[in-house]
């Protein structure tokens, strides 16, 4: 095992294993805390319910899967999309030890979680109904805040304090393995540490074989037959070292992180992610005064990607390389002003500049498909923001407590002129073929490409606390969004190029629209928290919501004169196949229900202590301009499950429950799913300076569809628009055995 900042040995990785914890309960595993500018429809997971959850998953997403509200869209093996209420990607602000990190890529296959490794995770914050303005920000579905262990220091008197952790994994699905290691040596006002991690599969299995109806067999095997699920193996590295130092109440600390992705491939994608690259640099300050308290930091993430057809996919020879180049610079300043015993203003800055390059190198040195030239998909591409806000919380009384605020953005996108793989618009030779790209790239350049959007966001939040055995809390949120660069600035309409633009995974392409407006959404939420006084017997917790958005971005049928002369115009109105879109300015409509709650059952003699956690979660979604239902939303969904912990042993009975996907997006051509129920065994035991993780994921072996798992395109030939079955979910993963061992030292 290499490591690229420091070579040292690993032999033991981390993961513990999954009991759930709600409140202050040690057995649930969403802890939700109404204190501060913290909504009662927000969820926190702190390390020992996270460790709880890393035996099962390299991807650091999922850690989010108990969360009320939250969903994901399926992708690769470590880059799941979160979800919430229906809103995803980059609808969600994503913030990773403070950084936001952007998906450079027009599969969005680096999405920014997957730049770090659930064993480095120490604590998850989402804001899933109302956000405020201070954690808000170009985003309209919410907050996720995934932050990695704080530096530690040695006590006054105790000299110099050395730690450290190792762990390994090993899942029988698709023969998982991983490692991970950190140390940590520091004194009483300097600390020094290293993070490492590893972890790597082969293809998963689903629970039995499946098959597209009515696609004829190939020289390729039965395509789409075996219980093989193409395209799902990953390879990922991460490495982070850092040092802090402290004087007083004050606190500097920089850490720098590589990323390494040697290969990652994706059953809802034409395309596998061959090569990714990462280098972050980020330097934080805090400190406290009199006052209040000053957080301050600046970040800089440049990130080197390719894509290409992985071995399921390659089978007829050529190749398709694609290039992208990125980097993120930020700024941000945030302060925490206490003007009185009731009332707390927070103020604060954000600057973050974005450039990215994303080219499709030539195959072919001839006027073809793909050559002689490289194919610009976005070329000098830049999108900077610019935010100021404030937020005043006044706890007006022991049971009132308000929340207003107001952020305003400006928000500048641009982009260079577009230029195809040639500059006509059909192939040379015997038999030549339309491209359309001099057209397109034509069309597109006689645009406006600048773009700036000024937007607004106000949050007004109450809360009411009676007693302690309930709160109540209700708002309102202003949220807005503008366009990514890949919805403003995608240009060509060919078949083969357009459906290498799409970070969705529904198997179709996408062109962009520079003319796009921003997404304005307007929510309403409501929430109550009912409990014991010591939240300790029961908890149940409710968040009914409703949010309309304002422009929001869908999709159309392609119908432009270039689109026709490319695609066959019943092949573009078909519902049975893979079709072009156009990003296009709609109006939405989703509203919904987050219940979840725990009842602890007792203690019995010789058994422990027995406590009963659930989950239910409901959205629904619909374009108000078409009446169709929204992409991608997770039917009802419950989970049950049943915690027992003994002595030193916690284990778990899961259930869950999943109905069939049946209001799906008819423009899009969305697949329906089935309705299926899971089992999950879990059990875990901590030593003093050790913790050791068994469990099996499906029991029963259930075969299931992935209802935000998106089109199968993981193996066959990709490149052509309908060259693969239509209408093939991706299927779940069938029964998996795991074990992991974490040790401290």
């Amino acid at each position: 095992m290499k490591f690229h900042l420091k070579p040292i040995a690993i032999l033991l990785a981390t993961l513990p294993m999954a009991a759930y914890a709600q409140e202050a309960t040690e057995f649930s595993t969403v802890v939700i805390k109404a204190q501060a500018d913290q909504p009662l429809s927000a969820s926190s997971l702190n390390n020992s319910h996270i460790a709880a959850q890393r035996a099962t998953t390299s991807d650091t997403a999922s850690l989010l899967r108990d969360i009320p509200g939250v969903s994901l869209y399926g992708a690769g093996g470590v880059s799941s999309l979160p979800s919430i209420h229906g809103l995803a990607d980059d609808r969600i602000r994503t913030l990773v030890d403070g950084m936001d990190l952007i998906s450079s890529c027009p599969n969005h296959m680096n999405s920014p979680l997957s730049y770090i490794d659930p064993t480095n995770v120490e604590s998850v914050k989402v804001y899933a109904g109302i956000t405020p303005v201070s954690v808000g920000g170009d985003s309209i579905g919410g907050t996720i805040q995934v932050n990695s262990a704080k530096p530690v220091f040695a006590q006054p008197g105790e000299g110099t304090l050395t730690k450290g952790q190792a762990g390994t994994f090993f899942r029988s699905n698709g023969n998982a393995t991983g490692a991970n290691i950190g140390a940590t040596i520091a004194g009483e006002n300097l600390s020094f540490y290293y993070r490492g991690s590893q972890a790597e599969a082969g293809n998963y299995k689903a629970a039995e074989s499946f098959k597209a109806a009515g696609k004829a067999a190939t020289d390729r095997n039965q395509w789409l037959s075996g219980d093989v699920v193409g395209s799902s193996r990953y390879k990922t590295q991460n490495e982070e070292i850092g040092a802090a130092l402290r004087h007083e109440n004050h606190l500097i600390e920089a850490k720098i992180g590589i990323q390494t992705t040697p290969y990652e491939a994706f059953p809802n994608q034409r395309m596998d992610m061959t090569d990714n690259r990462s280098t972050q640099f980020n330097l934080r300050y805090t400190g406290s005064f009199q006052w209040g308290s000053l957080e301050a930091r600046a970040f800089k993430q440049d990130v080197k990607h390719s894509m290409d057809f992985g071995d399921d996919k390659r089978w007829y020879g050529t190749g398709m390389p694609m290039k992208t180049k990125s980097e993120t610079t930020g700024i941000s300043a945030k302060a925490n002003i206490a003007l009185s015993e009731k009332d707390t203003l927070r103020v604060g800055t954000e600057i973050l500049n974005y450039k990215l390059d994303d080219w499709w190198s030539p195959v072919s040195t001839t006027v073809s498909m793909m050559g002689p030239n490289d194919n610009w998909n976005i070329r000098d591409g830049r999108r900077d923001r610019l935010a100021l806000f404030t937020e005043l919380e006044t706890q007006h009384t022991q049971e009132w407590m308000s929340l207003l605020g107001i952020r305003h953005e400006t928000v500048t996108a641009n982009t260079g002129n577009a230029a195809g793989y040639n500059n006509s618009n059909t192939t040379a030779g015997m038999m030549p073929m339309t491209t359309n790209y001099l057209l397109d790239s034509t069309a597109f350049n006689a645009k406006k490409h600048k773009q700036t959007d000024q937007n607004w966001d106000l949050t007004a939040l109450a809360r009411y606390t009676p007693s302690d055995t309930a709160s109540y809390e209700g708002g309102y949120a202003r949220k807005t969004r503008s366009p990514n660069l890949y919805e403003r600035y995608t240009w060509s309409t060919s078949g083969m190029s357009a459906i290498m633009n799409n970070f969705v995974g529904d198997g179709n392409g996408y062109v962009g629209d520079p003319d796009l407006k921003p997404e304005i959404a307007h929510t309403l939420s409501i929430s109550g928290s009912w409990h014991d006084p010591a939240k300790e017997q029961w908890g149940l917790r409710a968040t009914p919501y409703y949010t309309y958005v304002q422009d929001y971005i869908d999709a159309k049928r392609c119908s432009t004169s270039n689109c026709a002369s490319m695609m066959n115009a019943a092949t573009q109105a078909a519902s049975n196949k893979f079709v072009v879109l156009n990003y296009a300015n709609q109006s939405a409509l989703l509203y919904g229900l987050d219940i979840s709650g725990f009842k602890s059952l007792g203690k019995t003699e010789g058994y422990g202590n027995f406590t009963l956690t659930g989950l239910v979660n409901y959205a629904r979604g619909q374009n108000r301009d078409t009446g169709d239902n929204l992409y991608n939303l997770m039917p009802l969904n419950t989970k049950l499950a049943l915690v027992q912990k003994v002595g030193n042993w916690t284990n778990v009975a899961e259930t869950q429950f999943v109905s069939a996907k049946t209001a799906v997006s008819a423009v899009r051509n969305e697949a329906e799913t089935k309705a299926y129920e899971l089992l999950n065994l879990r059990t875990s035991y901590d030593f003093k300076q050790a913790r050791l993780d068994f469990g099996i994921e499906n029991v029963l072996n259930r075969f299931y569809q992935l209802p935000l798992g998106g089109a199968y395109t993981g193996q066959g030939s990709t490149m052509g628009q309908n060259a693969i079955a239509w209408g093939v979910p991706v299927p779940g993963m069938g029964r998996t055995f795991y074990a992991g061992l974490n040790v401290k030292f």
